[in-house]
């Protein structure tokens, strides 16, 4: 089914009326059929392709020629996004530590607590080298074991930058002739640049997550409340095949805060609602904002900024070319907002944070647009475009879309919104 389709079939079985410059929804079941339109989504992942061994291991190879390029020994990763990228390896983080040490030359190494060593040993795809330690012993022996066993007993050695405090500084404290330093030199130019497998994920995630806001926006009723949405996205996401991180909606006043507000929220007719949702497919993250006018026609005003926030959106994908910085995609979305009367600079009322933020792995990670940020864009780079609008005591508007970049410049992952009645292209 495309998209348009299930759109419609959605908005159709849900009761939608879309009016010109106003949606008004009600939650409905399908009244012929009895069937109620989460109960007709599947799974939208059953073709996809995770990332194979062999892209991780090339990961690890160009690691490996970052740290022989500057020095580097090697690099310690915790559990978390890091060690998942290079290793494929899924660990939460505990008081117990287990790290993997990935060296400027050879094969990677894993320090873990005893009585984890086979669960360890069933999840590792990229090395086999394990060093055990047991609850009576200390794991920064073990790490100075590993380290040392790969000839490494003093220089530098990179921290990745989520390595736990506690972990840093018991290295330390049993290795003090090493240099332990930010591996962000190594671990950033290669999170930072995407492959086509990468993207392919991150499209896939972003396909679904428009389905589930849309059908999301027909769960809003007069009197409701944000749950009402947001539950919707959740089931909506999971029922097709991908991980939910999140479904935000604010209305009226609220929306002018960009991550919502703790007052309750009750939705009437003619309310600017803004929605913020993502999910993940194989660890891969999309994020997209709208906002609408519930169920009457926009105020001039509210379709004043509506109009303002898109051509600044529009300014900023504008400037995202090849060899041009990220600072300069701030730039020329924020000069749209304050040559229109609002800030200067992050002041309210006006654009209060930064034009966009990188993402993969992460929501939020490396890329950011913001001012000052001199980093050129290059191919593999995908980061949102999201100059939003806060207008304290009236309302906000975010439009926000991401996009990566490619040989001939920038592409949306979705397409930006056409019209403040018509949230998706």
């Amino acid at each position: 089914m495309k998209r348009r389709d299930f759109i419609n079939l959605s908005a159709m079985s849900a009761g939608v009326s879309m009016m010109a410059g106003g949606i008004a929804c009600e939650s409905k079941e399908v009244n012929h059929l009895n069937i109620s339109p989460l109960e007709q989504l599947s799974s939208r992942t059953t073709d996809i392709q995770p990332i194979t061994v062999e892209e991780r291991k090339s990961r690890i190879a160009k690691a490996q020629d970052l740290m022989n390029g500057i020095g580097m020994k090697a690099i310690l990763l915790d559990g978390g996004t890091s060690l998942d990228y290079f290793t494929g390896i899924k660990w939460g983080g505990s008081e117990r530590p287990m790290v993997a040490l990935i060296p400027a030359s050879g094969e990677v190494s894993y320090v873990c607590p005893g009585f984890e060593e086979d669960r360890l040993k069933e999840l590792i795809k990229i090395g086999n080298r394990v060093y055990p330690w047991q609850e009576d012993e200390s794991p920064y022996l073990q790490i100075k074991q590993a380290l040392s066993d790969f000839g490494i007993t003093s220089g530098d050695v990179g921290m990745e930058e989520r390595v736990r405090f506690f972990i840093v500084d018991g290295l330390k404290n049993v290795a003090p002739s090493l240099n332990l330093i930010s591996a962000d030199p190594v671990t950033i130019p290669c999170r930072l640049i995407k492959s086509p497998a990468e993207i392919a994920l991150m499209q896939r995630a972003t396909e679904i997550t428009i389905e589930a806001m849309s059908l999301g926006l027909t769960f809003l009723r007069e009197g409701g409340s944000p749950s009402d949405f947001s539950s919707a996205v959740a089931q909506a996401h999971q029922k097709m095949g991908a991980q939910h991180a999140f479904a935000l909606a604010n209305f009226g006043e609220a929306s002018a805060f960009p991550h919502g507000s703790i007052q309750p929220q009750i939705l009437k007719k003619g309310d600017v609602v803004l929605i913020d949702c993502g999910c993940e497919v194989e660890g891969y993250n999309s994020d997209i904002s709208r906002t609408i006018v519930f169920g009457a026609e926009p105020t001039a005003r509210q379709q004043e900024i509506w109009d303002l926030e898109k051509e600044a959106q529009a300014a900023g994908f504008a400037a995202a070319q090849l060899g041009a910085t990220l600072g300069e995609v701030d730039a020329a979305a924020r000069k749209v907002i304050t040559d229109a009367g609002f800030g200067p600079g992050y002041q309210l009322p006006g654009l209060p944070h930064r034009t966009g933020h990188g993402i993969g792995m992460d929501g939020h990670e490396w890329g950011n647009a913001v001012k000052g940020n001199s980093l050129v864009l290059k191919p593999g780079m995908c980061f949102s475009i999201e100059p939003n609008i806060s207008i304290v005591g009236e309302f906000g508007v975010r439009h926000e879309d991401c996009v990566y970049m490619t040989e001939s410049g920038p592409k949306w992952f979705s397409q930006p919104s056409p019209s403040i009645s018509q949230p998706f292209a």
